[in-house]
């Protein structure tokens, strides 16, 4: 295997100069900085990062934190994220937390042992909040996206409840009163922010919020889809029904087809976070689409601030998402 010290001896300059090339460390001339860098190139040398580690007490590494298999939206983000970092030569390490907080904070123990520089965090519905507790003691340079909920860190989402209020508004402007609404898990900031955007809405339009209509903690497609069979129950259902997040919208179809009904000729669904196939939806679903590749560049940007100046002022990052009408609403019978 190449060494540091073969570069050197090919390239004719000394260890110290290899070093100063590859870390940027003080000047080298241009004549040189290239002899040694034709030589790397041709040698497939490859410096020792957890040697360098010790001396700098950076790894160049970003360790993500996120439920990447239960909740597909994250998909897009993590490869924004990774997309970035590797702009900005950070490698990544991903884990899984499966929204668990136990296993949440065995995740950023082990990132953090890991000597990461820093994590990007969605954190999970912890009443202890240990996963923040554990940033804060160990002083971990940190971005939550997703799930703002706490200004102590440096944080990126979007503007849920405004996002909630026009969806709700162009549901309503159709001729529907009687709304229904499924949410995502009860313990996630972005469902309690979601939910009071659909109240906001039917208060401002003069609609009466009815609590029956309104059911929190579809956290899977099973459960949204029983939610659904619960709405369309009632002996008044509602006309159009809302959901909070990408489960929920495919859960209530499953729902709605499963009881004979056609949207949106019987009834009108939309809902929170667009993704890739609701194109090929029959019909074609009218959801809000969120900046998920805007989201996690600013959460890398944010982090590598964060690395560099650890005790600078935290920001929390609000973005606007967009409502991409399509077929699945239509007037009230």
């Amino acid at each position: 295997m190449t060494t540091i010290a073969d570069v050197a001896r090919e390239a004719g300059v000394s260890v110290s100069t290899v070093s100063h090339v590859i870390n940027g460390t003080r000047r080298v001339s241009p004549a040189t900085a290239s002899a040694v860098k034709a030589v790397i190139d041709a040698t497939d040398y490859h410096p020792n990062v957890v040697a360098r580690s010790l001396k700098t007490a950076s790894t160049r590494s970003v360790g993500i934190a996120i439920s990447a298999i239960a909740n597909p939206y994250f998909t897009d983000i993590i490869c924004s994220i990774e997309t970035e970092c590797a702009r900005l030569g950070m490698m990544i390490f991903l884990s899984d937390t499966q929204d668990d907080p136990a296993r949440e904070l065995q995740v950023l123990t082990a990132l953090h042992q890991r000597r990461v520089d820093g994590v990007i965090l969605a954190p999970s519905p912890d009443p202890e909040r240990r996963a923040l507790a554990y940033l804060q003691a160990t002083r971990l340079p940190c971005v939550l996206v997703d799930r703002t909920l706490d200004p102590a860190f440096d944080q990126v989402g979007v503007n849920n409840r405004e996002a909630m209020r026009e969806l709700v508004d162009y549901v309503a402007g159709l001729g529907h009163r009687r709304i229904g609404y499924i949410g995502g898990h009860p313990g996630f900031q972005t469902t309690l922010e979601r939910i009071v955007g659909y109240r906001d809405s039917l208060a401002r339009l003069g609609l009466a919020f009815d609590e029956r209509y309104l059911v929190n903690g579809a956290a899977s497609t099973a459960s949204a889809a029983e939610a659904t069979h619960a709405l369309l129950s009632l002996p008044d259902p509602p006309t159009a029904i809302v959901t909070g997040n990408n489960m929920a919208t495919i859960g209530a179809m499953r729902a709605v087809r499963a009881r004979g009904l056609r949207v949106p000729a019987d009834i009108s669904i939309a809902g929170f976070d667009d993704f890739e196939w609701a194109d090929c939806f029959e019909p074609r679903l009218t959801l809000v689409a969120q900046p998920c590749e805007e989201i996690g560049r600013r959460a890398a940007f944010l982090l590598m601030e964060r690395i560099a100046a650890p005790e600078g002022a935290r920001r929390t990052v609000r973005l606007d998402a967009a409502l991409r009408l399509r077929d699945s609403c239509g007037r009230p019978r």
